[in-house]
């Protein structure tokens, strides 16, 4: 026997692998919507007819987002952390095409969606043809821009640790735990408090002394940022947000920063949250970077100012369409019954925006922490770590200080 029974799946530890099985996928799904509209129009709504609808319901309402994500969220941004030279050059016209792809065949599918809807109901026995062809084109096209020019560069680049950060990535946004080495058996519990003392690692990779560090601080955080860029941190712009409330309750969770500059840092939410009232009647919070392979925590605190509108805008309207509805549909930190009635939200919402660009709500938005205080947090071995702050004054001029560990 020459060929295999059946067409064998690759496994995470070969990520590119496994992006090319999801275009076959793809590929398999765009030839049943195909199928479908001949169908349709031969035989009209059948079962088989509604199976097919749903069979492409399911994989385009779920699993190819998925796909678009590992792209948008890892492989290029690892690419372009990488390459250098024309690498470097391709990727800056090749990634904002493949975003722009990926907007455009979003917007497409919103519009297709529906009329499958029906049919899975057993309600609708109409799809556009016109739809289905340029749907089915663009997806084609795209897939061979990736296939001809991303991932065979991710194949020469990549180191086989960038591969397996790439592969436990995807695992992780499927909900699926990457293998580990078995543990072996054990009669002390792991929250032991013996055994919880004994959880320790020492720090080994770098030092950072007065003389290393820029004198102004945002010059130094860009310094820090940019390495953590270089060394694959695992999602580098994630930082907490600490915040009190009116009656003093601090709160904390992870945001991502959107922009950094000397006037602060930025990051964009819903003002109508629990941070956004907290920051209404409390505007100081602190922000914390962590970047564990780097052995690296910058802590910055300060006063937070809201953006412009323009700003406001501006990133809105850049954002995946996907986030931009749920930006809208969510009334972020407020109780729901069930995600049942979270998705109608999300649903009508999309029904309601149609084939506009939605515009941004009058409660999302953007604020700026204003820093005046800045620490630098180098781990050192024996828990002797350096930590350097810069402190702005009265007149808007930092100082520097090292302070004990």
């Amino acid at each position: 026997m020459t060929s295999p029974l059946f067409d064998s799946v690759p496994g995470f530890d070969q990520p590119i692998a496994v992006l090319k099985h999801c275009h076959d996928k793809i590929r398999k799904q765009l030839t049943t919507l195909q199928n479908l509209l001949g169908h349709l129009a031969q035989h009209g709504n059948t079962t088989d007819a509604q199976q097919a609808a749903k069979a492409v319901l399911q994989y385009f309402n779920k699993a190819a987002h998925l796909h678009h994500d590992d792209e948008e969220q890892n492989l290029m941004p690892m690419l372009q952390a990488t390459a250098t030279g024309d690498d470097a050059a391709l990727l800056a016209t090749l990634v904002p095409e493949i975003l722009a792809d990926h907007q455009r065949m979003d917007q497409a599918w919103l519009t297709l969606r529906p009329a499958l809807d029906a049919i899975a109901a057993g309600t609708g026995t109409q799809l556009s043809a016109d739809g289905v062809r340029d749907y089915v084109a663009a997806y084609q096209a795209h897939m061979s821009k990736e296939e001809g020019q991303l991932a065979p560069m991710a194949k020469r680049l990549f180191s086989a640790q960038q591969m397996e950060q790439l592969g436990t990535a995807m695992q992780r946004r499927r909900g699926i735990a990457p293998e580990e080495a078995p543990a072996a058996a054990s009669t002390v519990p792991v929250h032991d408090a013996a055994t919880l003392a004994a959880m320790r690692v020492d720090y080994v990779q770098k030092l950072l002394s007065e003389e290393d560090v820029q004198r102004d601080p945002i010059a130094q955080f860009e310094k820090w940022f940019d390495e953590a860029l270089k060394a694959q941190v695992s999602e580098p712009n994630a930082m907490s947000l600490s915040t009190v409330s009116p009656d003093g309750k601090p709160s904390s969770r992870i945001v991502l920063i959107k922009q950094f500059d000397e006037r602060g840092f930025t990051w964009y939410t819903n003002y109508n949250s629990d941070k956004g009232q907290q920051l209404e009647h409390n505007p100081h919070a602190a922000l914390l970077f962590f970047w564990r392979e780097l052995e690296r925590q910058v802590r910055i605190e300060g006063t937070v100012v809201k953006t412009t509108a323009a700003e406001s805008d501006e990133y809105f309207n850049v954002r995946p369409l996907q986030s931009r509805l749920s930006a809208i549909a969510s009334q972020q930190s407020a109780p729901i019954a069930d995600r049942a009635a979270l998705e109608s939200h999300y649903e009508a919402v999309a029904a309601a925006v149609g084939d506009a660009q939605p515009p941004r709500p009058a409660h999302w938005g953007g604020y700026r922490l204003q820093p005046e205080r800045i620490e630098f947090w180098q781990g050192r071995r024996s828990r002797f770590h350096d930590r350097i702050v810069f402190t702005r004054g009265a007149d808007g001029q930092w100082t520097m200080q090292r302070l004990q560990p």
